[in-house]
């Protein structure tokens, strides 16, 4: 039996096995920006398990744009070593390697969230928070943060494009811009952070300018047989579906290949629309983008099932499913998937030290692999 979860997927010069993708997930243990060996583990888990593409946590752009002092960032080329041992570690698990890159604005300078209404380290007169405009985010302890001058905005438009041609170096083979949850570009992109009255604000064209400048940018150094994702919220406050649609033609017009489709994050409290937050909440958003501007779209949010996922592929909801927690729960979701879904060879989507070790467990243990899907509600 063929399953359409498994079926490969090309992208420019990229394919990849299946359409499962491992979500970027922040972990909060680099090592002044570097990767360390839990990123290792995490990720090479992740590829070993199956996945088709292996996202990288978010990536700052610059020492400044972290949320948090224990992020990964590629901010000089003395960091890419680094990043292309991590590279090889997934590429050897049988994934294609992602990153995905941001600048966090006036979300920088956190603490994680276990610690999060404790003081802010480093001290701000070293890390100071940038955005359009002086609207705090209204996170615990958030600050005002400085509105950008011409001259800033220069600058975080070459961290992106200096990262990307790192991030190319290193081995990634696909790239997503995070343009979503309220983070800089985000911040841009809306009415309600962006009240500038310069060629970066007022109307949409305006609003749009930075994220369309950083994605041109980014093509210079990123080489064309190589996707480019944008990850974007699709609906939040006093921002719709409409909007985003629009937003999503002027990136194809620039090369963006794939709508990473999440949702809210600009205010404290994330607003999904009206949407509820249970089981593919926001896969309808996806598959309204992706029927009206014919660009390809990643679904996520809350996929938890094989039959669920393989359901979204199948009715043309998207053309990727990416899956967070649920691979933390299962690093081996996607061969418990295949298994589930008859695929003829489950364990084909395994390195083949993996697979090998599978095949003769199954043989001798038959049902040995747990079911971990729980109930639908």
């Amino acid at each position: 039996m063929t399953s359409e979860l498994f079926s490969p997927l090309q992208i420019r010069g990229v394919q990849l096995k299946n359409r499962i993708v491992a979500s970027p997930m922040w972990q909060y243990s680099g090592d002044n920006g570097a990767p360390t060996a839990t990123h290792t583990v995490t990720l090479g888990g992740f590829a070993e398990g199956g996945a088709g593409l292996v996202f990288q946590e978010g990536t700052s752009v610059d020492r400044k744009a972290r949320g948090t002092i224990s992020d990964l960032g590629i901010w000089n080329d003395a960091m890419v070593p680094h990043f292309a041992r991590l590279v090889d570690v997934i590429t050897s698990g049988g994934a294609v390697p992602g990153i995905q890159l941001l600048h966090c604005g006036r979300k920088a300078r956190r603490n994680p969230p276990w610690a999060a209404h404790e003081p802010n380290p480093p001290a701000s007169e070293d890390w100071q928070l940038l955005a359009p405009s002086p609207f705090a985010s209204g996170l615990p302890g958030s600050e005002v943060p400085r509105e950008m001058t011409s001259r800033d905005i220069s600058d975080a438009i070459d961290g992106w494009i200096n990262t990307a041609r790192r991030a190319d170096e290193a081995g990634y083979e696909v790239l997503e811009i995070h343009a979503a949850h309220g983070y800089l570009i985000h911040t841009f992109l809306s009415p309600l952070t962006n009240h500038r009255t310069d060629r970066y604000g007022g109307s949409p064209e305006n609003r749009s300018r930075l994220l369309v400048e950083i994605v041109d940018g980014i093509r210079t150094v990123w080489p064309d047989r190589k996707p480019l994702f944008v990850r974007v919220s699709s609906v939040d406050a006093e921002w719709s579906i409409e909007q985003t649609i629009e937003l999503v033609r002027l990136l194809q017009m620039h090369g963006v290949d794939v709508i990473d489709c999440s949702s809210g994050g600009l205010t404290g409290k994330p607003d999904f629309g009206g949407a509820p937050s249970g089981y593919g909440y926001q896969v309808p958003y996806s598959e309204r983008i992706r029927t009206e501007t014919s660009v390809k779209t990643m679904a996520v949010g809350y996929i938890v099932h094989a039959e669920q996922a393989n359901d979204i592929i199948a009715n043309g909801q998207a053309d990727l499913v990416a899956l967070g927690r649920e691979l933390l729960h299962n690093p081996k979701w996607p061969i418990d998937a295949a298994r589930k879904l008859g695929v003829e060879d489950p364990y084909a989507f395994a390195p083949n030290r993996i697979s090998h070790w599978l095949r003769k467990r199954d043989n001798s243990f038959e049902g040995f692999l747990p079911s971990t899907d729980r109930p639908v509600v």
